[in-house]
């Protein structure tokens, strides 16, 4: 994962709280698929892959939240998350489905620095445009191609065909999209405190990595809305070698009787101690950055569970990193 950002603006904050607000809304069909696939841009080509989690919000529409990779094209290694909003057609009946989306798409890429540096971390705003074919063969699995067409501002468009598979997560009695889950009535989140290990990679020149460690306190705050505490170790063997706290404010989601949790969240994370090559007068201790992140529980019985999470560290000064981490964690 060597695409990444660099500079947080406050503009990122809208896109990732609506799609917090978007999990937070009872709507219907609740899918998560993973595609890959070919992309070009210009005469250049790649490969590109998404992770992506679709609600419907009736039987004509849905919208959906997605991680797009962009793979790396030349002197680019760009990422980042969109939500989209899709007109769609269910055909034979609701075995097949067409659909087309459009929506906001914040991209974090690692470019070639100007003078004097290896790499730079840009961050930027572009919209991404999506034609989607998908064919529900069982109560739950679905086969689906999809083309995206990511149109930046400032940057490189590019064009990917990809192919995958999805899964209901709250399926029918029959082949194709649930039109309305059952709402809840009790937050998804009580409380819970988890200690995460993992990897640090540093989004640059070389993809420097070392070990990662955290501890994270977790609340329900709402129904569908959690907040978080952390406290991040990135590790002492990599650039940046930083330890920080995070708030975050999280969208998540319940299913398979509760045992399965997905969530998206995004807050600020304070960099406490840092101790890196930096270019001057920008040393990083005390600085403010944002963390983007998404993560997925499952409970072990009515105590324990265990916990994946990506975050995204989101800089203003070219030391963007990607925070893999997995863990046990205790519910109370």
């Amino acid at each position: 994962m060597d695409k990444t950002p660099s500079k947080y603006t406050s503009l990122s904050l809208p896109l990732l709280i609506g799609g917090c607000l978007f999990f937070s809304t009872p709507a219907s069909a609740q899918e998560f698929s993973f595609l890959a696939g070919p992309l070009v841009s210009d005469s250049a080509n790649s490969y590109s892959w998404e992770g992506s989690y679709r609600e419907g919000l009736g039987r004509y529409a849905a919208w959906s939240f997605s991680w797009l990779n962009e793979g790396h094209i030349p002197n680019h290694h760009r990422d980042g998350p969109s939500v989209q909003v899709w007109g769609r057609l269910p055909l034979w009946n609701d075995r097949l489905e067409l659909s087309a989306g459009v929506g906001p798409y914040r991209y974090f890429d690692t470019t070639a620095a100007e003078a004097g540096a290896d790499y730079s971390n840009t961050h930027g705003w572009g919209a991404l445009w999506s034609a989607r074919a998908a064919w529900y063969f069982d109560r739950r699995w679905i086969a689906q191609m999809q083309v995206n067409h990511a149109q930046v501002f400032g940057g490189r468009d590019t064009t990917a065909l990809l192919f995958g598979v999805g899964y209901e997560l709250d399926g029918n009695d029959e082949p194709g999209p649930r039109q309305r889950p059952t709402p809840r009535t009790s937050n998804v989140t009580n409380n819970e405190l988890t200690v995460l290990f993992g990897e640090t990679i540093l989004n640059g020149a070389g993809s420097q990595s070392a070990l990662a460690t955290s501890v994270e306190y977790r609340r329900g705050v709402w129904r569908y809305v959690d907040v978080t505490a952390s406290y991040i170790h990135e590790g002492a063997n990599s650039q940046p070698r930083r330890d920080g706290a995070a708030v975050q404010l999280w969208g998540t989601r319940a299913f398979l009787d509760d045992r399965l949790t997905l969530s998206a969240g995004i807050g600020p994370y304070v960099a406490i101690t840092q101790r890196n090559d930096l270019p001057q007068n920008q040393t990083g201790d005390g600085r403010v950055s944002g963390l983007i992140s998404v993560s997925a529980s499952y409970r072990l019985g009515q105590h324990w569970l265990t916990r994946v999470t990506w975050n995204r560290v989101v800089t203003r000064y070219d030391r963007d990193t990607d925070v893999i981490e997995a863990g046990v964690g205790l519910r109370f």
